[in-house]
């Protein structure tokens, strides 16, 4: 081997500090119940600062351990319930040994990595009751896939020289409910449409109000504005509410606007038993859907997808194949699909391994259950509030999140205020991660369940730990 390689001088010394690592960090994952998050060092910056050279490779793996593996997000306990985090999983941990072995660019050629995603996109596809015609593409999260769902459905409005010329003077507006997650905004300002021109339907019921949005379209077409887009949600930012999908795919069928649904947790509801399925039933009507893997299918960051009805509709707005990406019939460059067709990355990594590993070593029958066993959770953790006469709930939980008040008899201010030191003794103490939402102007603790490690006595242990110290 030439010296001039840059791997490892010493295999067997590589071999034996790897089993050795891989051994700590399963270890580790075993008692993610004893690793709850907690505050960095004040030299961390210090700690992790780049040296010239590889002097201090010595002491790596001791540095690995001692100064970047105890200081992990959190997510991975099972008392973390703040914002919508997943947990990750033990199959992670081997998925990304292979995946760095293989190194896969998943930009197009023919290699096995391709035909993996496809698979998974499929078996996705499925699950979501999309006809044949539906393809998609692995992306970071929601957000890019939100991105490139409203990318598609403005090349469908407004056809194919949007791309190179622009929109001119031509105004989109877009609909969605008030309080719809900020990464529609963000995709709007990106394609140049801009937040402006969306819309915020007003709810009744937690739901997006039909009439007005017939009527907010009516008027916007009226006033020479081109209505392209609705955005109906499958689990709401603070309160975990679905839309009535069955209702906005109606309306988008009158009226030929593009149906995308938000389900970046609250999708993989089709998967659940009895009733939560229920609460996305109407979302395979939807002309896109923008999900997570990473969220409530437990997989490790990052782990996103963006799905089209028409497959060929989200390829018309991406495709772009210069002489230096032609594919050939044989070969390295033969094989299709290039998912660097449906997407803005080129250079893209091995996503799908970590959902199809999961799927092939659990089922989907362990998902279905854990899915429907946090929703479960979240309704006890409302039983649990209820119980306590202090408290309050904002709403009972319809799937995984529980929003609540740890003294309703204080004034709105009082109560905020409360809630949040709550929330930040909880996180710093280790006993519980509640992040916080403000509901009809107080802020309330609010726990999103996308946790396959919480148990019953996790619940009961931390609504006991807010009473104590609301009582304080």
């Amino acid at each position: 081997m030439s010296d001039h390689s840059l791997d490892p001088k010493d295999w067997d010394r590589y071999r034996a500090e790897a089993h050795d690592l891989l051994d700590h960090c399963i270890d580790l994952m075993r008692r993610a119940d004893e690793r709850p998050w907690q505050h960095v060092p004040d030299d961390i910056q210090d700690r992790y600062a780049i040296g010239p050279d590889g002097s201090r490779q010595a002491d790596l793996m001791a540095r690995i351990k001692n100064d970047v593996l105890p200081y992990h997000a959190g997510n991975t306990h099972p008392k973390y319930w703040g914002w919508v985090q997943g947990t990750g999983l033990a199959t992670d941990v081997t998925a990304g040994m292979v995946a760095a072995v293989m190194n896969s660019n998943c930009g197009g050629r023919n290699h096995g990595a391709n035909y993996m995603e496809r698979a998974v996109i499929d078996w996705t596809c499925r699950k979501m009751g999309l006809p044949e015609t539906a393809f998609g593409v692995f992306v970071t999260g929601t957000s890019q896939a939100t991105l490139q769902a409203f990318a598609a459905a403005r090349v469908k409005v407004m056809g194919p020289g949007v791309r190179a010329v622009g929109q001119g003077e031509a105004r989109l507006t877009a609909y969605a409910a008030a309080g719809v997650h900020n990464a529609t905004k963000k995709a709007l300002e990106v394609l140049g449409v801009g937040s402006a021109n969306l819309r915020l339907v007003p709810l009744i019921d937690g739901q997006m109000d039909l009439q007005k949005l017939r009527n907010m379209i009516e008027v916007d077409r009226a006033d020479g504005a081109t209505p392209f887009l609705i955005v109906g949600t499958a689990g709401s930012v603070d309160l975990g509410l679905f839309d009535d999908f069955h209702g906005l795919a109606d309306i988008a069928r009158e009226t030929g606007l593009w149906l995308h649904i938000d389900g970046a947790f609250g999708a993989w509801t089709r998967i659940a038993e009895g009733a939560y399925r229920d609460l996305s039933d109407g979302i395979e009507r939807a002309d896109s859907i923008a999900l997570d893997f990473h969220k409530w299918m437990y997989v490790g960051y990052d782990c996103g997808l963006c799905l089209v009805r028409d497959g060929a509709e989200l390829r018309a707005a991406f495709t772009a194949r210069p002489v230096y990406l032609d594919g050939k019939e044989r070969g390295v460059a033969s094989g299709e699909p290039w998912f660097c067709d449906y997407g803005v990355d080129l250079s893209r990594g091995n996503r799908a391994i970590k959902v199809w590993m999961a799927l092939e070593t659990l089922g989907e029958v362990a998902f279905s259950k854990a899915i429907t066993r946090n929703c479960d959770l979240a309704k006890m953790m409302a039983a649990e509030v209820e119980a306590r006469p202090e408290m309050g709930l904002a709403r009972v939980p319809v799937s995984n999140v529980c929003v609540f008040t740890a003294n309703a008899s204080l004034p709105a201010e009082e109560q905020s205020a409360l809630n949040v030191r709550i929330a930040v003794d909880l996180q710093e103490s280790g006993e519980a991660v509640f992040s916080t939402t403000v509901v009809d102007g107080t802020e309330m603790l609010r726990a999103a369940i996308v946790n396959h490690r919480t148990t019953e006595a996790h619940i009961r242990e931390a609504i006991a730990a807010v009473a104590r110290l609301a009582s304080d």
